[in-house]
């Protein structure tokens, strides 16, 4: 008799996986990850479907070392049709079919990698499967656990699909994992702190930094906040917004209610989600020391885990790296990027991780930051969360944006702060004031007037013209994302220093210090922009009330034109400016983003990912993999270049260069700015550029110094002599 292997571990058979044992171990597995949005018979189906291509003879062959490709997925998602029929069929057979390679678009016959083409296909025979003992439900069974919001039913069919399908592809990570690496299995499977526990460190921390605090009317209106997020913290899951001004101290008090909240109603988890990498280390740092290490997750792109043989490595680490595969944690830390691309995506390292965000209280930090040409798609998303996982989410912000018109009547947003228009009056440190046009020399003389400020500009381009003409003053410094991850964090610290000890600083700064970073100047400067940047801006001015009032001045930069998406915010900007005295005011917010939205009506979904999905609902035949590629929040045409900053940068490119890894360039990733490709071609024709590793592991590193100073790279003078130009 004929014995069907899944997976080879060793030489020794006995040591070799059943296909009956892996489908049926994989089966309970997903029926459990899909039971927390209630469609545990589809998980259970997938399960036993996904590898029945293994069944063959082919694939055995192949096991026992034979040169043969085998395409073993292609089966399930036939056998999902025979058994369930159109419909559930062909549910389960996206999900099966795209275990391996991603889920695929429905498309054609005509389209090889399509589901129509392979479900037209003729596959291997997989029929012994049917002597084995796998118990399919029945069809009857297999009902929709989800509702088709209104509006959207396209889009909810596909985004169920998709959370089945990370409910298949963790369990067969797992699974297979168990058999084939039994030591990284048992440091995953060791315990994190419940979410109780947490809640408890936390309002331990609370207790002692209230006593400790200085009785002030501002930490009063900080503890009442906290109060009102405990509080409404036992309201039924859903959406909420918590509209706190900059200030007011909303990491600590989100994070009180997402725990208490997730406490009083079993949620699993905390993702708290932050726009821009510049700012997440903060907050991170900020949860670490109230929570602790071991249960909090840092995942973005700019963290590196220490190395296994360093001092920092233990147990508790190691089981955070795994946990970045599919969020297995109690509190999740990570960007917008992160966890919008993971929900339109397609592939499994990136869908992983969706099943474990249903029924977890998810706190989206500067929530006016959600990506414009992705936004009705994301708050679809959202809603689907909301509506049909069990999640809730917290949009908080100090500048909320009217995302209730853009979604139906029935989507109910809370307010979780206790009266947001007294706590803006409470909170007002600024007076804006806008002082018209100014070109650069004007605005440099200006700027040289305080010992301390800041001015905020729209472009690389324009930062790095107006610095040089003010380098040369006492406490200059510049920050854009010319400048790698690690140069910007130095002179940040600098910045801080010089402020903390009253020195001279004159900072010249893209937008990039807006959101959450840090800062506190008595004088703020701001180029023309939408009315939430500026409020922004308004932030980092006397941040923490030491001043009677502190001064913004908008002004309209005379060299460098506004563009595109700038020249539209800062024309509706000054259409609300025109009916009112106070910029910063709830009223004026809500008519900016009310305008916006209304003029911006037809780029909300610049991909046309709600049009696509909606009108091939009834037949099921959704674009899978052309939503992943479109679905990209940051601009990807663009190119890495490693900049050799410092001692540690030089010693990983000197590693890098001898035995190149994945690790290796990841280590790298603080040291990386992005150019475009035809600046990065201009840098290579002129030898700039060297690249370490091959094609598809490839990295680019600048070779010569010359081309990165205090503004970061510097294309300008690196190519004058090929007409090279700076970008924006």
């Amino acid at each position: 008799m004929t014995v069907y292997y899944a997976h080879t571990n060793g030489t020794d058979k006995a040591d070799w996986q059943l296909v009956e044992d892996h489908l049926v171990s994989v089966a309970e597995l997903a029926r459990g990850f899909a039971s927390v949005f209630g469609a545990g018979e589809y998980g259970c189906s997938t399960g036993l479907l996904h590898d029945l291509g293994k069944f063959s003879k082919e694939f055995q062959q192949r096991l026992n070392g034979a040169p043969l490709r085998v395409d073993h997925s292609t089966a399930g998602a036939h056998e999902a049709i025979t058994l369930y029929g159109p419909g559930i069929g062909t549910i389960l057979a996206y999900v099966a079919a795209g275990h391996h390679a991603g889920i695929p678009d429905y498309g054609s016959i005509a389209d090889e990698p399509s589901l129509a083409a392979r479900l037209n296909r003729k596959v291997r025979d997989y029929s012994i499967y049917r002597k084995a003992n796998l118990s399919f439900p029945q069809k009857s069974a297999m009902r929709l656990s989800i509702s088709l919001l209104d509006g959207q039913e396209g889009f909810s069919l596909q985004f169920f699909i998709r959370m089945l399908y990370s409910c298949l592809v963790d369990a067969d990570f797992l699974d297979t994992e168990n058999v084939m690496d039994g030591k990284k299995a048992h440091i995953r499977g060791s315990e994190y702190p419940t979410v109780s526990e947490l809640r408890q460190r936390l309002d331990q921390y609370l207790a002692k930094l209230l006593a400790s605090a200085e009785d002030t009317p501002v930490n009063r209106y900080r503890a009442d906040i906290l109060k009102a997020c405990v509080d409404r913290a036992e309201l039924e899951p859903g959406l909420f917004s918590l509209t706190v001004p900059t200030g007011g101290g909303k990491t600590l008090s989100s994070l009180a209610f997402a725990l208490k909240h997730a406490s009083v109603h079993g949620l699993e988890r905390i993702i708290y989600v932050i726009p821009f990498t510049s700012i997440i280390e903060q907050n991170a740092k900020v949860f670490r020391k109230a929570l602790g290490d071991e249960g909090v997750l840092e995942h973005h792109s700019n963290f590196e885990f220490p190395d296994e043989d360093s001092e920092d490595w233990n147990e508790d680490v190691a089981r955070l790296r795994l946990a970045t595969e599919n969020w297995d944690a109690p509190i999740i830390v990570t960007t917008n990027v992160q966890l919008f691309e993971s929900l339109f995506a397609n592939r499994s390292s990136r869908c992983r991780k969706l099943h474990n965000i249903a029924r977890s209280v998810i706190i989206l930090d500067e929530a006016q930051m959600l990506p414009t040409d992705y936004l009705k798609p994301c708050l679809a998303a959202l809603r689907e969360l909301t509506e049909n996982y069990g999640a809730t989410i917290v949009l908080c912000t100090a500048t909320q944006p009217t995302f209730a018109e853009l979604m139906p009547e029935t989507v109910r947003v809370r307010e979780i702060a206790p009266d947001p228009q007294h706590l803006y009056e409470a909170f007002r440190r600024v007076e804006v004031t806008q002082i018209g046009p100014m070109d650069d020399n004007a605005l440099a003389s200006e700027l040289r007037e305080y010992p301390q400020v800041l001015c905020i500009v729209n472009s690389r381009s324009h930062a790095r013209d107006l610095y040089k003409l003010i380098a040369d003053r006492e406490g200059a410094f510049h920050l854009s994302a010319c400048m790698c991850p690690r140069h910007r964090s130095e002179e940040l610290d600098k910045i801080r220093q010089n402020l903390k000890k009253g020195a001279q600083c004159l900072v010249i700064s893209t937008q990039l210090v807006e959101a959450g970073v840090d800062l506190d100047f008595p004088v703020v400067f701001r180029a023309s922009a939408g009315l939430d940047s500026i409020a922004q801006a308004a932030g980092r001015c006397n941040r923490e009330g030491k001043l009677t009032i502190g001064h913004v001045y908008v002004f309209q930069p005379v060299d460098h034109k506004l563009l595109g998406w700038f020249q539209r915010t800062a024309s509706v900007t000054n259409m609300v400016l025109r009916k009112t005295d106070d910029p910063l005011n709830l009223q004026a917010i809500e008519s900016y983003f009310h305008r916006l939205y209304d003029i911006e009506s037809d780029r909300l979904d610049k991909e046309h990912i709600m049009t696509a999905v909606q009108e091939e609902r009834k037949k099921l035949s959704f674009p899978f993999a052309d939503i992943a590629s479109k679905f990209r929040i940051i601009d990807s045409n663009t190119v890495p270049i490693v900049i050799p900053w410092d001692d540690e940068a030089r010693d990983l490119i000197e590693k890098a260069t001898r035995w190149p890894s994945y690790r290796l360039f990841r280590q790298l990733q603080s040291y990386v700015v992005q150019v475009y490709p035809n600046q990065f071609a201009q840098l290579e024709r002129c030898g700039k550029i060297r690249t370490l590793g091959g094609e598809k592991g490839a990295i680019h590193v600048l070779a010569d110094d010359s081309c990165y100073t205090e503004v970061g790279i510097e294309i300008t003078e690196a190519l004058d002599a090929i007409g090279g130009a700076w970008f924006v």
